[in-house]
């Protein structure tokens, strides 16, 4: 075994991972990455079809993002954010402003004749003003919900006992508080003693949907569903039931247009709209988990309005949330940083004389670290170019395009596709939906085919992920899934 495998195997302790396994058989130790390509110790390359889990948007080894750094390392990598300021943070927080102002940053490139917008955004009564910095999507999510605490018990009362609501299957990160917010069994349920009690409502799961009468089809279920929106009703009374026991929810915790972690699970096209307006009629919060679906990742409409081009996957549906949580490609996949955005609003209620304690007691080491600043930085401005825009619809395109390929495969029951994000969702015969046992691990056996095949992604549990980064090509995508498509077929074939 390769020596930094051996090491590998001595001492490190991955996440999301049974170790018993994984010292079955030597890992695939990465060194270098350049672009849509990861290279390994033995310099066998693979295509990194889910951009490093889920962060890098750009590609690796990005010129403008080394640039950016490097300058930054020549004036210093990082000071504490408790009791001193410092310049990329606060140019990062005045961009992140204004990106998130009504879905859109300041595009001054021009846009590509092939890129079709989608109709214009509305600008929100309330715009998100503030800034609070952490280092990933679990911290992103405890800021927010610990703000959104706080605010409800000084808004409605001190006797008031704020009570939050999400979807079934979310999963919002690993922090106490952010696991509360979840409801994955096979992830949260050991640490059922740390929690605190939060609700769960259905989440629109077409393809398994009870309520949708459609027959399986060779198409995304929300293509051909047949339903009456019960999914939205059982929203409604959730509010209603919450309403009347007198402590109506302080807020509602979501995934805009796609939930990650619960099975790539897509939204029909105005469900947020509707459950969001639910949720403001009772007064409570909205908290957008961006983590994944935000910078244009689950963006396939490219509204505009006054030359600013969305960005947020929430904005496609006019929806502007009271916090928007932020990390993994907000460096552009380089250094762990994450922010939380909110209201003036919000951060009023935490203003008062020092002796009253209102301040939010709460913050990290690395709080605003100049470095993971300023590669975000220079994220947004390429974000921002003509290129990138023209890469983004075009690689939503080719995966659409090459994605069909698999329809033919009798063990793919939907593919579901927001954005530059696809979830395709393996079952023993599309026909009848039904899925393979746990024991099975078909999820797990069709991504070591793949990787065998020099394509690397990770499934959520069935289901195949494929999340390239946006320079990935058309030749790339259509090598992703024809991995896909033969690993499938040789894994699981009858």
């Amino acid at each position: 075994m390769q020596p930094l495998a051996q090491l590998d195997h001595a001492h490190v302790w991955h996440p999301f991972t049974q170790m018993r396994d994984w010292l079955k058989r030597e890992p695939i130790v990465i060194t270098s990455g350049k672009g849509a390509v990861l290279r390994d110790v033995h310099g066998k390359e693979y295509l990194d079809a889910n951009s490093s889990i889920w962060t890098n948007l750009h590609g690796h080894q990005h010129p403008r993002i080394n640039a950016a750094i490097t300058r930054q390392l020549k004036k210093i990598s990082h000071s504490s954010a408790l009791g001193f300021a410092n310049e990329p943070a606060s140019l990062l927080a005045e961009q992140l402003v204004s990106v998130a102002e009504f879905g859109g940053t300041s595009y001054t490139s021009p846009i590509p004749a092939e890129v079709k917008l989608g109709t214009r955004v509305t600008r929100p009564s309330d715009r998100l003003r503030k800034v609070f910095f952490s280092d990933d999507g679990s911290t992103a999510l405890e800021v927010a919900l610990k703000l959104a605490y706080q605010f409800t018990v000084r808004t409605r009362g001190a006797k008031t006992k704020p009570r939050f609501l999400s979807l079934d299957g979310a999963y919002h990160g690993d922090t106490a508080g952010a696991v509360s917010l979840g409801h994955i069994d096979l992830f949260h349920k050991a640490y059922a003693g740390l929690l605190f009690k939060t609700d769960k409502v259905m989440s629109p799961y077409c393809y398994r949907c009870p309520f949708n009468r459609a027959k399986p089809e060779r198409a995304d279920a929300r293509e051909y569903r047949k339903c009456h929106w019960e999914c939205v009703g059982q929203v409604e009374k959730k509010f209603s039931a919450q309403k009347k026991n007198g402590n109506p929810y302080a807020a509602f915790v979501f995934e805009p247009l796609m939930q990650g972690a619960a099975g790539m699970i897509p939204q029909p096209d105005g469900w947020l709209k509707q459950v969001t307006n639910l949720a403001r009629d009772h007064d409570a919060l909205l908290i957008a988990d961006e983590v994944m679906t935000g910078f244009g990742r689950a963006n396939s409409k490219f509204k505009i309005q006054n030359s600013k081009l969305s960005l947020f996957a929430c904005h496609e549906e006019n929806v502007q949330p009271d916090f928007l949580c932020l990390a993994k490609g907000l460096t552009g996949g380089y250094l762990p940083m994450a922010a939380t955005l909110t209201t003036q609003k919000v951060f009023a209620a935490f203003l008062g004389e020092y002796h009253e304690f209102k301040t939010f007691f709460h913050g990290h080491s690395f709080t605003g670290n100049q470095l993971g600043a300023s590669a975000a930085l220079a994220s947004l401005e390429i974000l921002n170019s003509a290129q990138s825009l023209r890469q983004r619809a075009e690689l939503q395109t080719h995966l659409r395009d090459e994605l069909k390929s698999l329809w033919s495969l009798p063990q793919v029951g939907d593919i579901r596709q927001v954005g530059c994000v696809a979830g395709i969702e393996l079952v023993r015969d599309w026909r009848t939906r039904e899925p393979f046992e746990l024991h099975e691990r078909a999820g797990i056996r069709v991504c070591e085919a793949m990787a065998k095949r020099g394509v690397l992604t990770r499934p959520v549990g069935d289901v195949i992920a494929l999340l390239p980064p946006y320079c990935t090509t058309r030749t790339q995508v259509k090598k992703m899934v024809s991995a896909l498509h033969d690993a499938v077929r040789v894994t699981l074939h009858k």
